[in-house]
């Protein structure tokens, strides 16, 4: 996602469960002409966006680290018994 078109955002949104990185979400908002009360409530979401894709990005990390130690693990297990000796 290269872009700053909420429309295609959208789009990849639905299709592959894409979310946008939040810098290009806040520059999606800014590109758009909002009256105050519009881009208060929608900082206000913003914000609460930006807490909540840190958070997942935590909780992604912590998934992805444990399969990689458990494919390394599985990995050494399948080794040939002579392979296992000499590691």
């Amino acid at each position: 996602m290269y872009h700053y078109d909420a429309k295609i955002a959208l789009e990849e949104l639905q299709e592959d469960a894409l979310l946008p990185h939040p810098v290009k979400l806040r520059d999606m908002i800014l590109r758009t002409k909002l009256g105050p009360q519009d881009a208060q409530l929608l900082n206000h979401e913003f914000q609460d966006y930006l807490t909540r894709f840190g958070e997942l990005q935590k909780v992604g990390r912590g998934i992805l680290e444990q399969d990689r130690r458990r494919a390394a693990q599985v990995s050494l297990m399948t080794l040939p018994l002579e392979e296992n000796l000499i590691n």
